[in-house]
């Protein structure tokens, strides 16, 4: 196979990547707490003694968007948003987990879980606990949980300690393999949620860059495939 064949179908590979990751951004747009996630491509030269180098282009590393997204007031007293960086920890049958998407309620046992019932963590990594004759619940922009004025705990902000291994893991939940610790400058914000920070008519558009480049590449294989064809055909008479 010609380098230039080698190379078409490792782009079309990253090209059906990048097609996956935008919808799956655009079927998100109206997430709660979703980031943006894009992919990167990077160029890979193999040198050969005495013969043509070979290129390739791969797309496996995935990039998530740190861009603030929309606040949106729901006056909902556990609902939280995030001014800046950093991620609420959640804690969930797979281990800690970071989320932006702050819609949180307590539980039948008092603690503060997510739809999906994971458990929010407070500043020291432990579950929050809000007694059922609480009150009226206030959140200071440091996180500090106070129920008719008498303050109870501190809701934790998170970065991960590397800000290069953040994965997602499921939806709006990410891993961060080498743990993560507190972070200072941000804060937040009682009564709203984050929105997602996906541009929808910005997906869409680069949704269409991103098939026509993959047509085009197929349109090269296939007059590929039939040159080969012809050749194989006119040797074979």
């Amino acid at each position: 196979m010609e380098n230039a064949t080698y190379g078409t179908i490792t782009r079309q590979s990253g090209l059906m990547r990048e097609m996956q990751a935008i919808a799956h951004n655009i079927a998100n747009s109206n997430t709660t707490g979703y980031r943006r996630e894009g992919v990167i491509f990077a160029e890979h030269v193999k040198a050969i003694d005495g013969q043509p180098s070979l290129s390739m282009a791969t797309a496996a590393v995935r990039n998530t968007s740190t861009l603030q997204g929309t606040l949106t007031q729901t006056g909902s007293a556990f609902d939280l948003a995030i001014e800046g960086d950093g991620f609420f920890m959640v804690e969930t049958p797979d281990g800690e987990r970071l989320t932006r998407a702050g819609h949180f309620t307590p539980n039948g046992e008092g603690d503060l879980v997510t739809p999906d019932g994971h458990r929010v963590l407070d500043a020291g990594g432990a579950p929050i606990f809000i007694p059922p004759d609480a009150g009226t619940i206030s959140i200071a922009a440091d996180g500090t949980l106070s129920a008719n004025g008498r303050p109870l705990t501190q809701i934790g902000l998170y970065t991960p300690a590397d800000p290069n291994d953040l994965t997602r893991q499921n939806g709006t939940l990410f891993n961060a393999e080498n743990g993560a610790e507190p972070i200072e400058g941000s804060s937040m914000i009682q009564g709203f949620l984050e929105g997602s920070n996906v541009n929808a008519v910005s997906e869409i558009a680069r949704m269409i860059e991103v098939q026509r480049a993959y047509e085009l590449g197929q349109n090269f294989l296939d007059k590929e495939d039939e040159r080969i064809r012809n050749v194989l055909k006119t040797l074979s008479n």
